[in-house]
């Protein structure tokens, strides 16, 4: 179990450190976290983009000890970066100054991509004041209205990641409105079919519960007024949402009103990737890219 996101970087620090491949590297945010998880030992980068920029970027910012492929062309550099990392000369992809719509062909690429057959999903993992503990949740940022097939990968995705976090069986709560299993609410049928599936063993090891409430599943007490017998409630590591809206509104009204701490990477592909945006903080940046790192083993 990790707390936050400062024992997140300090596991990353004691593992082995993993090559990242930043495609269109001419980015200085970008470049300034790097430079940063170079410096605390976990990442060994490798930047692919116009090298004259890249080049100006790191000397202004004192950043060295980085391997640089030139590509000036944004899409031969994304061609590039996902190549490197096809090929195993790098672990981890991470997102420059690029189009995220280029950046995910990219990734997708009949010929050079970096396909498993599962969905691509977000993995998104909250610093939260009021909770003892990092959650991770999924999917709130790719998949708009996922069937029970995509929800399957979705949870797949986020818990072979999980696996190499530290988190072995984490307890996974398949979020609906209610507990009750109505053939009119499609989340709570495909709830139950993932719990199915888990005690089943069709799944990798997860103690998984659903359909639950958001109130069940954090609040033990009103599991048992509810009559619920629940081994997640209260101390849950993993939320599955039932659509892009429930997990996007629930982020952003952390991070908005209860001075949350957050980190994401683009799991289901042969490698973690950071996606990121220009919005992101330097912090973002830095504890997503150490998730990466340590979630790169076994994809």
């Amino acid at each position: 179990m990790l707390k936050d996101f400062k024992e997140l970087l300090q596991k990353a620090q004691a593992a082995p450190p993993r090559r990242v491949s930043v495609a269109v590297a001419e980015d200085e945010a970008v470049l300034t976290a790097v430079r940063t998880a170079a410096e605390l030992g976990f990442v060994k980068p490798l930047l692919v983009g116009d090298g004259d920029r890249i080049s100006a970027i790191a000397g202004k910012i004192g950043f060295t000890g980085y391997e640089l492929i030139h590509r000036a062309d944004p899409a031969e550099a994304v061609e590039t970066a996902v190549r490197a990392v096809r090929e195993g000369r790098a672990d981890v992809l991470m997102k420059g100054l690029v189009n995220t719509s280029v950046y995910m062909r990219g990734i997708l690429n009949r010929e050079w991509g970096l396909r498993t057959g599962r969905l691509l999903s977000l993995l998104a993992v909250y610093e939260l004041p009021q909770y003892h503990k990092l959650l991770y949740c999924s999917d709130s940022g790719v998949n708009v209205a996922p069937g029970l097939e995509q929800k399957r990968d979705i949870l797949v995705n986020a818990l072979l990641a999980m696996k190499n976090l530290g988190l072995t069986c984490p307890k996974t709560a398949l979020l609906t409105a209610n507990e009750m299993v109505d053939p009119k609410v499609q989340a709570t049928v495909d709830a139950a079919a993932l719990v199915e599936m888990a005690r089943k063993g069709e799944l990798p090891p997860c103690l998984a519960e659903g359909p639950i409430a958001f109130d069940v599943a954090f609040d033990a007490h009103a599991a048992a007024h509810k009559g619920i017998e629940s081994r997640i409630a209260g101390d849950v590591d993993l939320l599955i949402f039932p659509n892009i809206e429930a997990g996007n509104i629930l982020g952003k009204s952390w991070l908005q009103f209860n001075g949350a701490k957050w980190a994401g990477i683009i799991l289901g592909a042969s490698a973690p990737a950071v996606l990121g945006s220009r919005s992101d903080t330097p912090e973002i940046k830095i504890n997503s890219i150490a998730m990466a790192c340590l979630a790169a083993e076994h994809q």
